[in-house]
């Protein structure tokens, strides 16, 4: 399970009721800030989540409003929170841009109260490995060299047949343990079981696709098919399509098709235009994909595999309808 926090959801600039975008990603005790537009440790702070463990961060792309909150971020863990170290990974523009804010603004030259590692992000390779799932990038195409989107999936694992392994007189113990993780055991009576004798048919984790700003969705049909949770920016409507071309973005109608097309179980939409009301959004994703979700500043999910996200409640604030109203901001 993941769950997801999304402490801002406008488009280019702040809204009355959205911040820039950034989104908490949590697995277990890990946790992931995926970008870091202005304002969003207050956001950390109002979602109740807190700074602990928020210590690795995914950049999408190098745009001003995805990164200009790490300056004071980082400069907030860097002197108050006992963190130990910081790690960002982003494309090569992102880091050079963070570098510059972090060097030259926030500690002017000197070194920073705790060290902040930068790696450049690549595709397709593992960037961050859990106890029980990973972190990969994909390539997308937007405004700008080396954007990517992330993914999120646990591994994928076999279910232990108790009722096959009592049937072989298998004791309860750690020799269960021992065949969930791929040995084979021998019992007291001598018996020599394989895993394969007490384990299921492979179950996949569940797997969440963010893809950050873009301007086209057919070259990422790979990394999105099979999500149980898509997050996508939907910054304008159809009836703006040229528009949205024209400046390296996609539709709401685009998004839903991606999604229908790819598999995907459920549709977040994020990154969203001031120029439009939020039942418009819905409205238009809808139509094409019915499991569709505009998200809105401290919306709080659970994303299992294979089944809609639960909506959690927020941990700081008043609670959240589960659904949409008609009518919007």
């Amino acid at each position: 399970m993941f769950e997801l926090v999304f402490l801002g959801t406008s488009a280019s600039a702040p809204s009355i009721h959205r911040g820039l975008p950034a989104l908490a990603v949590l697995a277990g005790e890990q946790r992931f800030l995926v970008d870091c537009g202005e304002g969003t440790q207050r956001q950390i702070l109002r979602s109740g989540i807190g700074f602990k463990r928020l210590n690795r961060i995914f950049l999408t792309h190098a745009h001003l409003d995805h990164i200009l909150g790490l300056g004071g971020l980082l400069s907030t863990f860097g002197r108050w929170e006992a963190l130990d170290e910081i790690h960002i990974w982003g494309g090569l523009p992102a880091i050079e841009r963070v570098q510059g804010l972090v060097y030259q603004v926030v500690f002017r030259r000197q070194s920073p109260p705790v060290p902040i590692y930068f790696y450049r992000t690549q595709a397709d390779k593992t960037l961050f490995r859990g106890r029980n799932f990973s972190v990969r990038a994909f390539p997308v195409s937007h405004r700008g060299r080396e954007c990517y989107g992330y993914i999120f999936e646990e591994d994928a694992r076999r279910p232990f047949l108790a009722d096959k392994a009592d049937a072989l007189g298998l004791p309860h113990g750690p020799e269960r343990g021992q065949l969930v993780a791929g040995q084979s055991i021998v019992t007291p009576a001598g018996r020599v079981i394989q895993p394969d004798e007490v384990l299921g048919d492979e179950i996949k984790g569940a797997k969440v696709v963010i893809t950050g700003d873009l301007a086209r969705t057919d070259d990422i049909h790979e990394a999105a098919r099979d999500a149980d949770a898509l997050v996508i920016e939907s910054t304008y409507l159809d009836v703006d399509a040229d528009i949205a071309r024209e400046v390296g973005h996609i539709t709401a109608q685009q998004a839903a098709e991606l999604a229908r097309d790819c598999g995907v179980k459920f549709l977040f939409l994020t990154h969203i235009s001031r120029r439009y009301r939020e039942f418009e959004v819905i409205r238009e994703a809808r139509k094409t994909f019915p499991d569709s979700y505009v998200v809105r500043d401290l919306d709080h999910f659970a994303i299992f595999r294979d089944k809609l996200p639960q909506k959690l409640k927020r941990q700081f604030g008043d609670d959240v309808k589960s659904e949409l109203p008609e009518g919007g901001e």
